[in-house]
């Protein structure tokens, strides 16, 4: 079975930094795409961060901010937050699909089949 399990989230002050991380297992996905997305309270669920076919694509709210990697003898994916903002606050979830890179970059839903939880991130002003 196939399964991502995301950890790592927590409640920080405006500035400081976490580093999340998902773990795959039931499949390893080191040549297929992975991404992170967040929902907020009240908003839609986006894709900020995925990589695939050798590169990274962010959404430009995190750009210079967030770094996306990936660990392939682990099977895990990692996101570094730094410079944390009180907009960040959301559910922090974990995706992963064979797709092609044009759909990873797009960071659109709607390509990923396999899911993780999420893992709540909270930035305090």
């Amino acid at each position: 079975q196939v399964q991502l399990v995301e950890s790592g989230g927590g409640s920080v002050q405006a500035g400081g930094s976490l580093r999340l991380s998902c773990a795959a297992s039931g499949y390893n996905y080191r040549d297929d795409c992975m991404g992170w997305f967040r929902q907020a309270p009240g908003k839609a669920r986006e894709g900020i961060a995925t990589l695939g076919g050798g590169s990274a694509f962010y959404a430009d709210s995190v750009k210079d901010r967030f770094t996306i990697s990936r660990d392939s003898a682990k099977n895990t994916l990692y996101l570094q937050m730094n410079s944390l903002k009180p907009e960040d606050t959301a559910m922090y979830y974990c995706a992963a699909d064979r797709v092609l890179v044009f759909s990873c970059a797009s960071r659109r839903l709607a390509a990923f089949r396999t899911w993780g939880q999420g893992t709540q991130v909270t930035v305090s002003s």
